[in-house]
């Protein structure tokens, strides 16, 4: 028979939440430039790279992963470019 006892007693939480933690937003560090490409949705499937300097489409590809990928790579290229300039 349950006699309903164990409902009886008060509890302590398991964890005290830190309130004030939460009340301020962590400050973004800025990573030091700009992206030079943009992914840019192109229609339905379709992801344009576009050159932030010059407005100009660079590349296209069906997936975003891959679109995202395409962006990195030329902009490694740039980069490589110009430290290859600078020797």
């Amino acid at each position: 028979m349950c006699t309903m006892t164990h409902f009886a007693v008060t509890h302590e939480p398991a964890f005290a939440l830190n309130t004030s933690a939460f009340e301020t937003v962590p400050a973004m560090e800025p990573c030091g430039r700009e992206p030079l490409f943009q992914v840019i949705p192109a229609g339905n499937g379709f992801f344009h790279i576009r050159e932030k300097s010059t407005g100009l489409v660079r590349g296209f590809r069906e997936n975003h992963n891959a679109a995202c990928a395409l962006a990195r790579s030329l902009e490694s290229r740039i980069e490589l470019l110009a430290s290859e300039h600078l020797r």
